[in-house]
């Protein structure tokens, strides 16, 4: 029978031919937690006398979303999970070393993968052809001390895509724009595979961005598959060994096809407090701003500030401008290449790299009443700290932008 992409990874992993619907066990890959949900896995393993890791070497302990930690309780968490670490022999990823969705296309996923996550957004290394998905903190606990996961096969909906998108638009504005239509919960526990040929073409930085937000649409995954894109990619990040291609067969069925052209899309934003609440640039009306946010797992990499440098060089912001790139590695490359300077000198606060404040633990919790632009993934209330905050979600174009005028803007004016 000919199958969709995850069906492919799932039925290589479970060592059958599956289709939607069916209630599997499959082997993984590779697992991960972080911070917030790390902890109560390990509490889990530690009720099950479970203290133990089938794939030590590709199981990774996040310290990110309170990175470094704010408070006594956090840290304690933190020393949790390096006490399981030294137990059991698994990864640590320290305080600074960046978010885990990040750090994961970077250091340890690969094409054909069958990953979870205690994180909603690991489906971001869907973006290198791997099924990776969020789970629960007791369902990832128990997948890393057994190196197997039991999960529901998803149907599938194959997004198509067209066309180019124009100067000025990004995927940023693209995954918004296609969450809009389909809605906040109209992909429920789908499995969203990219196609097309504007898929084909578009570049790694970007296919990450609609991966990581197909969860926004409520997508089990988001998934494309490999290439010589993705061969291009991982070379760069010295892991051009584990290159595989994977593909979904020609004549595989989807439960429902969307077609979107990317020269119809325009710089987009998501007004709160519900991600697939979208209006075009020109529906803004100079909405004023208080904080801008450049950053997370979402729009942290090098491509995203070298577009925020761009858009600032040598001029200065009007609001509080926060930036905080995805990893050390984007850190540091940044540095080299001059832009955390051309930001700093604009106005922007550069922050250790992590998840920020865009969960709200710490590093720009917004006062009440105050309004954020923001390049993060979610916009409900509370989500930066305070339910009496307001996020609007953006590329780090739009952001940059905005944060030179106090309002939201159109970033093509400085392009």
């Amino acid at each position: 029978m000919p199958k969709t992409l995850s069906e492919k990874i799932i039925s290589a992993h479970c060592g059958k031919d599956v289709k939607p619907g069916d209630l599997v066990v499959a082997n993984i890959d590779a697992a991960l937690v972080q911070d917030g949900t790390g902890p109560l896995a390990v509490q889990e393993l530690r009720k099950a006398g479970l203290v133990q890791a089938a794939h030590p070497d590709r199981t990774v302990l996040f310290l990110d979303h309170a990175s470094p930690s704010p408070k006594k309780e956090l840290s304690n968490a933190h020393n949790i999970l390096r006490e399981f670490a030294r137990e059991t022999g698994v990864m640590v990823s320290e305080i600074g070393e960046g978010v885990c969705h990040q750090r994961m296309v970077e250091d340890y996923a690969r094409p054909g993968d069958l990953i979870v996550g205690a994180d909603s957004h690991t489906v971001t290394s869907g973006a290198l052809g791997a099924f990776a998905t969020g789970m629960g903190s007791s369902d990832v606990g128990f997948a890393i001390a057994l190196g197997k996961v039991w999960l529901r096969v998803p149907e599938c909906f194959r997004i198509e895509l067209t066309g180019s998108l124009d100067m000025g638009v990004f995927a940023k504005d693209l995954i918004l724009h296609i969450i809009g239509h389909i809605g906040a919960d109209g992909a429920t526990y789908k499995s969203m595979e990219f196609a097309g040929p504007a898929a084909a073409a578009l570049p790694m930085h970007e296919r990450f961005v609609l991966s990581n937000m197909a969860v926004e649409a409520g997508a089990k995954a988001g998934i494309f598959a490999s290439d010589e894109i993705t061969r291009g990619y991982l070379e760069e990040v010295g892991r051009g060994e584990f290159y595989t291609p994977v593909a979904p067969d020609p004549d595989a069925v989807y439960e429902k096809s969307f077609t979107f052209d990317l020269g119809e899309i325009e710089p987009t934003i998501s007004f709160p407090h519900t991600v697939d609440n979208t209006k075009t640039i020109g529906e803004t009306r100079d909405i004023k701003i208080d904080q801008v946010f450049v950053g997370t797992c979402t729009n942290g990499r090098l491509k995203d500030l070298r577009v925020a440098a761009k858009i600032v060089k040598g001029k200065k912001t009007k609001v509080r401008f926060l930036v905080v790139p995805a990893s050390r590695k984007v850190y540091l490359a940044a540095m080299r290449e001059g832009l955390l300077e051309i930001l700093t000198e604009a106005g922007a606060v550069i922050q250790p790299p992590g998840c920020g404040p865009c969960v709200g633990i710490h590093q720009g919790v917004l006062g009440d009443g105050e309004v954020c632009i923001s390049s993060q993934n979610r916009n409900f209330h509370g989500r930066m700290g305070n339910p009496e905050g307001s996020i609007y979600l953006a590329s780090p174009a739009t952001a940059a932008a905005s944060a030179l005028t106090g309002k939201i803007t159109d970033p093509r004016d400085y392009l």
